[in-house]
C-alpha cells in the first residue's frame, strides 16, 4: 500500500484513455491487416470515420453497422492536415477483431511471514495486566532497584546495631612469684611470694537511643592463692557487681552522632523506597506503551494482508478479463506492480510486529534463554477510548503530592534538617554526668600464720601442721632456746634422748565467721550491700574554637538554600512534563474522532469507486488509490488509537498515578519496621 494517496489530474486521466484507445486500434489493426490512415482521429476506431460524398453517390454493398458514437473532445487540439483528400478510398467489408487469447496466471500467494526465533504453533495470548504483573516480577531494572532498597535496610540495620546490647567476658589465669626484701611482706624462708589469680569477670554495656546516654554492668569475680604468711584467708574469693552510668547535659543530648547517622539512613531508605516506585512506574509505562506498539504492529499487519488480498482480488480478476479479451494485457502490468508494492509493505509490518513484541518480551522476561522468548505473543486487550477531555489543575495538584521525585527531594530536605540540628549542637560545650554505683563481696579459707623461724614445719616431717614448737629458734639470739640447748646436752652426756618439745598453735586474731567459706559465700556477702562503692562526678570539655563543628553548620545552611531551588526546579519540571502529557492526551483524543470520520468516508468512496468500475466508468489506477486511501486511513485510525493509550500512561506517570491506575501496592519498608 502507498504510504500517501497519489495526485491524479484530469490530463494523466485523459492522457491514459488516449493510450489505451490507441493500443485498441493498434490491435484492430493487426486484426484486419490493415494500417489507419494517418489523418485518422486517433481516439476513434477505423471505421469510425465519415467520409463525406458527392450528391448521388452510393456506399459499397455491405454489411450495415450502426453509426459510432462521437467521441469525447480531446483536452488538446487535434492538429489537422491540409493535404487531406475529401474523398476515401472505397472502405472493405469490417470484420469482428480477433484479439489474442491468453492464459489467465495463477494468483501469487501470501508472503511467507514466518520470522526468525519464533514458533508460530506457539501462541502466548497476554493482556495488558498480566504483562505488568510479569514484569513486576521478572523485570531486571526493577529487580536491580528492589535491591538498592534492601541494601539501604541493611546499612540501616547496621547503624542501627550501635544501640545492640554487648555482653563482653575476659576469662584470665596469671601466676605470679615475686622476691620481696622483707619479712614484713610475708615472704617464706625463700624470701619470695607465689601467688596464684584467676579472673572472671562479665559485663553488659549499652547506649540509650534516647537522651544519648550509655551505660555498663560489670560483675567482677577474683580467686587468689598465695603463699603470703599475712594472709589470713587463702585461696580466698572477691566478686565486685556495679554499674556506670554516663549521661550527657548539653551537647548530645538531644541528637548526637549516631541518631543523627540512623536518622539520615532511614530517610535514605526513603527515598530508596521512592526512587524504587519512580522506576516502577517508568518500567510499567514502558510496559503499556510497548504493549500497545505491539497492538498497533499486530492491526496493522492484518490491515496491510486485507489491503494486500484486495491486490490479490483484482490480480485474479484482470487476468480473467485478459484471457476473455475484454482487457488489454498492458492492464497486468499495473496490477502486478500494485501487488508486489503492498507486498513489500506488507513484509515491513511483519518486521514492525518482530520488533514490537521484543520490546515487550525484554520488558517482562528475566532470562535471555527463556523459552517464552520463541513464542509469538497474542495480545487480548483492544485500545479503550475516553471521548471527555480531562482537567489540568486537578492533575498538576496530584502530580505535586505523588511524584517520587518530588518526595525524594522532601525527604532530601528533612535530611538537611537533620544535619543543621546536629552541627548547631555541636557547636555546644559538653557537660557529662558521670556515676557509679558498686558493692563487694569477700570469702575465703582461714590460715593460721606459723611464723617465719619454722615456717610451720614439724621437726624431722616437713609437713606444715599449722602448729610451732612451744620453744624454737637460734640457741644465740633467743634464751628458751639456750636452755633448751643445755638440757639437751646433759641429757646427751646422761645417754638420755632429747627434751620432746610439745607443739602449739600461736595465738592469732579470729577470722570473722562471714569471710570463710567458698565462692557461694562471697556471692552471699556481695548481695548483703555491707560494702559498696558510690561514685558521682561531672566531665566539661569548653573547646576555646570549635571551627569544624561552624564550618559544618554553615555548610548545611548553604545546601538548605540550594535544596530550595532543587525543589522549584523540579517542581516546574512535573508542571511541563503534566502539562505536555495531558496535551498529548488531547491530541491524541482529537485524533480518534477524526481518523474515524476519515475513515467512514474512505469506505464510502471506495464503495463508490467499486460501482463505477463495475459497470465501466473507472479504472484500475483509481480502484487501488481508493484501497489505499481506505488502508491508510484505517492505518491512522489505529495509531490514534494506540497513541491515546500510550499518551494515557505517560499521563499516569507523569501525575504519578500509574500504580493505582494499575492496582499496584508497594510495601513500605518502613510501616515493615514500625
Amino acid at each position: 500500500m502507498n504510504s500517501c494517496p497519489r495526485k491524479i489530474s484530469v490530463g494523466k486521466i485523459g492522457r491514459g484513455l488516449l493510450m489505451n484507445s490507441l493500443l485498441l486500434l493498434l490491435s484492430f489493426a493487426v486484426a484486419l491487416g490493415q494500417t489507419p490512415p494517418a489523418a485518422q482521429d486517433p481516439t476513434r476506431p477505423p471505421a469510425a470515420e465519415a467520409r463525406p460524398t458527392t450528391p448521388g453517390q452510393t456506399l459499397p454493398s455491405g454489411p450495415t453497422r450502426a453509426a459510432p458514437q462521437a467521441p469525447a473532445p480531446s483536452t488538446s487540439p487535434r492538429p489537422v492536415d491540409q493535404n487531406l483528400e475529401r474523398t476515401a478510398p472505397p472502405i472493405e467489408q469490417v470484420r469482428e477483431p480477433q484479439l489474442p487469447s491468453a492464459e489467465p496466471r495463477p494468483v501469487p500467494p501470501l508472503p511467507n511471514l514466518k520470522r526468525v526465533g519464533v514458533e508460530r504453533d506457539r501462541k502466548l495470548p497476554l493482556a495488558l495486566r498480566q504483562a505488568i504483573r510479569l514484569a513486576l516480577a521478572n523485570n531486571n531494572e526493577i529487580e536491580i532497584a528492589r535491591d538498592d532498597v534492601r541494601l539501604a535496610e541493611t546499612a540501616l540495620r547496621a547503624l542501627e546495631g550501635v544501640y545492640d546490647p554487648i555482653f563482653a567476658i575476659t576469662p584470665q589465669v596469671s601466676s605470679t612469684v615475686e622476691p620481696v626484701a622483707s619479712v614484713l611482706a610475708g615472704s617464706d624462708q625463700r624470701g619470695t611470694v607465689s601467688t596464684t589469680d584467676f579472673n572472671f569477670g562479665p559485663s553488659l554495656s549499652k547506649q540509650f537511643g534516647f537522651g544519648g546516654g550509655q551505660y555498663q554492668l560489670f560483675f567482677n569475680n577474683f580467686r587468689r592463692s598465695t603463699s603470703s604468711t599475712f594472709s589470713q584467708l587463702n585461696p580466698f574469693y572477691s566478686s565486685s557487681l556495679g554499674i556506670q552510668f554516663v549521661q550527657p547535659l548539653v551537647r548530645n543530648r538531644a541528637i548526637d552522632r549516631n541518631r543523627r547517622d540512623i536518622r539520615v539512613q532511614r530517610r535514605r531508605l526513603e527515598q530508596s523506597d521512592a526512587e524504587f516506585r519512580r522506576r516502577v512506574s517508568e518500567i510499567i509505562a514502558q510496559v503499556e506503551q510497548a504493549y500497545w506498539d505491539l497492538v498497533f504492529a499486530r492491526r496493522d499487519l492484518d490491515n496491510r494482508t486485507a489491503n494486500l488480498n484486495l491486490a490479490r482480488e483484482q490480480f485474479r480478476l484482470t487476468e480473467a478479463r485478459v484471457a476473455a479479451g475484454a482487457a488489454a494485457p498492458i492492464e497486468r502490468a499495473e496490477v502486478a506492480t500494485e501487488l508486489s508494492s503492498r507486498e513489500a509493505e506488507l513484509l515491513q509490518a511483519a518486521q514492525a510486529v518482530t520488533v514490537a513484541e521484543n520490546n515487550l518480551k525484554r520488558l517482562i522476561l528475566r532470562d535471555p534463554l527463556a523459552l517464552e522468548w520463541s513464542a509469538e505473543i497474542l495480545p487480548t486487550d483492544e485500545p479503550s477510548f475516553d471521548p471527555e477531555p480531562l482537567e489540568l489543575s486537578s492533575l498538576l495538584v496530584e502530580a505535586r503530592e505523588s511524584r517520587p521525585e518530588l518526595q525524594r527531594l522532601r525527604l532530601e530536605e528533612e535530611v538537611n534538617r537533620l544535619d543543621l540540628d546536629f552541627f548547631r549542637n555541636q557547636t555546644k560545650p559538653r557537660v557529662d554526668l558521670q556515676a557509679t554505683v558498686a558493692t563487694t563481696g569477700l570469702a575465703g579459707s582461714p590460715v593460721v600464720p606459723t611464723g617465719t623461724l619454722t615456717g610451720g614445719l614439724t621437726a624431722g616431717t616437713g609437713t606444715p601442721t599449722g602448729q610451732v614448737p612451744l620453744i624454737f629458734g637460734d640457741p644465740a639470739a633467743n634464751a628458751n632456746a639456750f636452755l633448751l640447748a643445755q638440757v639437751n646436752q646433759l641429757r646427751a652426756a646422761l645417754g638420755l634422748p632429747p627434751a620432746n618439745v610439745p607443739l602449739v598453735t600461736p595465738q592469732t586474731r579470729q577470722v570473722p565467721e562471714s569471710l570463710v567459706g567458698g565462692y557461694g559465700q562471697t556471692l552471699s556477702n556481695l548481695f548483703r550491700f555491707d560494702t559498696r562503692n558510690v561514685v558521682v562526678g561531672v566531665r566539661i570539655e569548653l573547646p576555646l574554637r570549635n571551627r569544624t563543628a561552624e564550618a559544618n553548620l554553615a555548610g548545611a545552611l548553604i545546601q538548605r538554600e540550594q535544596l530550595a531551588a532543587t525543589r522549584r526546579q523540579q517542581e516546574q519540571l512535573v508542571a511541563v512534563e503534566v502539562r505536555n502529557a495531558v496535551q498529548a492526551v488531547e491530541s491524541a483524543r482529537q485524533r480518534v474522532i477524526a481518523a474515524r470520520e476519515a475513515r467512514r468516508n474512505a469506505e464510502v468512496q471506495l464503495e463508490g469507486e467499486r460501482r463505477l468500475y463495475q459497470v465501466g466508468r473507472s479504472t484500475t489506477f483509481l480502484l487501488f488509490q481508493r484501497e489505499n486511501q481506505l488502508a491508510n486511513a484505517r492505518n491512522l485510525e489505529i495509531r490514534a488509537e494506540t497513541d491515546y493509550n500510550k499518551a494515557v500512561a505517560e499521563l499516569r506517570r507523569a501525575v504519578g498515578s500509574i500504580l493505582r491506575a494499575n492496582n499496584v501496592t508497594v510495601a513500605s519498608p518502613m510501616a515493615s519496621r514500625k
